[in-house]
């Protein structure tokens, strides 16, 4: 297979995706190459360029046929969790992430990444619940912490919670300006300005292009004015 696949896996490698797509789909039956291993790589190559519905059948295909390779199938499956949560199929991402869960891969990570998606398809109440599994399985775990933490805060639900949790995140990870930003946040719905105002500082310090800590800032720096 590596002699076989070697020119377009490296084209994979060097992230030129849409070059290893051209070479993975020019790759014959009667070539030698595992049909598999062609599968693994166009679903692949496929979700890079965010061509989800050409990338659902090769990821599947790798799921139902290659248990030789569990690490692999366990790639595939995250893939098509995330592909089925983008496109709106929850019952199929909650299948493949039961699947996940019970053959033990990540399982704190994967409800914390199934959270932030939900999060950005402005499912709230979904998004909630990943956070809370999330936590279920790791208490400590910074993202799901801080991640909660924030959309409680935006959400305007259970601030002193959203604080403790964030604080907690905060204290794993010292110097996220992702967790300054969601402290300053939090503080910020509570009514607390001039604390608001400090973390959410420190946070445009550490990353100051980024939109949202920016909007944040002005809208703490608007209201002690």
């Amino acid at each position: 297979m590596a002699d076989i696949l070697e020119d377009g896996i490296n084209l994979y490698k060097r992230r030129d995706y849409t070059g290893a797509l051209s070479f993975f789909m020019t790759v014959t039956e009667g070539s030698g190459a595992d049909p598999l291993d062609v599968a693994y790589y166009l679903g692949l190559c496929y979700s890079k360029l965010e061509r989800w519905d050409d990338a659902m059948p090769y990821l599947e295909q790798v799921v139902t046929s290659d248990e030789s390779k569990p690490e692999r199938v366990q790639q595939c499956r995250y893939l098509l969790a995330v592909i089925y949560c983008r496109t709106g199929r929850s019952q199929l991402a909650d299948f493949e992430l039961d699947a996940l869960m019970k053959s033990g891969y990540k399982p704190a990570s994967v409800y914390a990444s199934f959270a932030y998606l939900s999060w950005e398809q402005g499912n709230v109440d979904q998004c909630i619940a990943y956070y809370e599994k999330s936590l279920e399985m790791d208490g400590e775990n910074p993202t799901a912490l801080n991640g909660l933490g924030y959309v409680l805060a935006e959400e305007g639900k259970e601030l002193t919670r959203a604080l403790s949790l964030c604080k907690k995140a905060l204290s794993k990870a010292p110097d996220s300006f992702a967790c300054l930003d969601s402290i300053g946040w939090v503080y910020f719905k509570m009514g607390l300005y001039s604390q608001a105002r400090k973390y959410l500082e420190q946070a445009y310090k550490k990353n100051s292009g980024s939109e949202t800590i920016r909007q944040h800032l002005n809208e703490a720096q608007l209201v002690e004015e």
